[in-house]
């Protein structure tokens, strides 16, 4: 369905748009900001490894490749990213359902130092 974004604070973040396609196999996510950035994602399950896979693209020549499944409710998966000076930088994005039907997603990145800091933490509110 249809998804508003929205920060922590209520400022809108973006809207997202997710449709089944291939016999309900795939989920394909369709993000979009108000100052034009956008991406999307694929989303499926590896049965013979027991994991989720997104493949993630924008139109800032992203490509992110996570993987993971369900820890403690939430829905957590885990990727890296290595720049172009060879530098990898950790990814681990939590889906968390909220008793209002809204979800938090929750992405954290490591900096240069190796922690982990906030990338990205918004509320997804269906339409």
């Amino acid at each position: 369905g249809d998804w508003d974004v929205k920060t922590p604070d209520g400022k809108v973040a973006g809207s997202n748009s997710i449709t089944k396609h291939y016999n309900d196999c795939v989920l394909r996510e369709q993000y979009k900001t108000p100052k034009g950035f956008s991406g999307e994602s694929f989303n499926t399950y590896d049965v013979g490894r027991k994991v989720w896979h997104q493949t993630w693209i924008d139109n800032a020549n992203s490509l992110l490749l996570l993987e993971g499944g369900i820890r403690d409710g939430s829905m957590v998966l885990e990727g890296k990213t290595t720049s172009t000076d060879a530098k990898v930088t950790l990814h681990r994005i939590t889906f968390t359902p909220n008793d209002d039907g809204s979800v938090r997603q929750f992405w954290q990145s490591t900096n240069a130092k190796g922690e982990w800091e906030t990338a990205f933490d918004g509320i997804y509110t269906r339409k």
